[in-house]
């Protein structure tokens, strides 16, 4: 609808600064032509908007210029209540932070819009950590994140789990990531990852760095995760399914056969690591290849039939 892109126009500029036609035409995935006649719409109703020719130009507000309006609609609210998640906020020392922040929003809401969000408080709870991990301890995470925000070096004392083990480093922390209730730092040079629990000591500086200008965080973490995922799973095997069993990293599946079970190709960390998975399967798997990981899979339930055969 042309009122909420012209909202959307008018809030971008508000928290970005000048902005040009092509830019607000990506954001908002409309045409450059549609753009202009929204501005024009904008300046007929008051609104102190400038337009800049030229190299560095663009559309800018009158400097002081602020509007409280929001345009916020009911699933936007709820959805800024449920983005907030006390648990990461309070490891971060934000706790309070996002408490206060919330409050006030809360306050600026029409009565509709915060009877939505109060009822997300009721009806969702965020709990990043998995059932049977406990959970890090963490308590250089504040320090890390004042460090993040501020531009500030950081010298650690690291534990890794190649030799030899405990090492010296000199960290630029150009951004934190929270997965799966644990945390890590994403520091240059280089970038590389650090986990935030595994820093036996941390001592800050005064001394700063200039974080790359292009360094895109998430995009770096999707890379980081499928190399990872690369690097971890270097072998295959080869397996029968049973009819209905299908399993997450499955490459490929043949057809069933006549008793409908079908054979996968599944990317393997090493023989140790799947033994134990694919046990954990019961008799929804056979192995079929390699023939290493087959004869252990064999040995091991022998020796649990002579174990229980009593």
């Amino acid at each position: 609808m042309k009122s909420s892109r012209l909202v959307s126009i008018l809030l971008l500029l508000q928290t970005r600064g000048r902005m040009t036609a092509a830019q607000l035409a990506e954001e908002l995935e409309v045409s450059v032509r549609t753009v202009y006649r929204d501005v024009e719409a904008l300046g007929a109703a008051g609104v102190p908007l400038y337009g800049d020719a030229g190299h560095a130009g663009g559309y800018r507000l009158l400097d002081g210029y602020r509007t409280r309006l929001t345009g916020l609609t009911a699933d936007e609210a709820e959805a800024l209540f449920l983005a907030g998640a006390p648990g990461p906020a309070a490891e971060l020392g934000l706790g309070s932070v996002l408490a206060a922040a919330q409050l006030k929003l809360r306050a600026a809401l029409p009565a509709e819009l915060r009877a939505h969000a109060d009822r997300i408080s009721g009806r969702f709870h965020l709990d990043a950590p998995g059932w049977y991990a406990e959970a890090d301890d963490t308590p250089y995470l504040p320090a890390v994140a004042d460090a993040v925000w501020n531009g500030r070096v950081l010298h650690v004392r690291y534990r890794r789990w190649a030799r030899p083990t405990d090492v010296e480093r000199r960290l630029e922390p150009y951004g934190l990531v929270l997965k799966a209730g644990r945390w890590y730092v994403v520091a240059g040079p280089g970038p590389r990852t650090f986990r935030v629990d595994q820093i036996l000591e941390l001592a800050t500086s005064d001394e700063e760095f200039i974080r790359p200008h292009d360094f895109d965080l998430p995009a770096y973490w999707r890379t980081y995760q499928h190399d990872f995922h690369q690097r971890l799973y270097r072998e295959e095997a080869l397996v029968r399914l049973a009819p209905g069993v299908t399993h997450a990293r499955a490459t490929s599946y043949g057809p069933a056969d006549d008793d409908g079970w079908r054979q996968a190709r599944l990317p393997i960390e090493s023989t140790d690591r799947a033994l134990g998975e694919f046990l954990s399967m019961g008799t929804d798997i056979e192995v079929l290849e390699p023939p290493e990981l087959r004869e252990r899979l064999a040995a091991t339930v022998g020796e649990l039939v002579a174990r229980y055969a009593g």
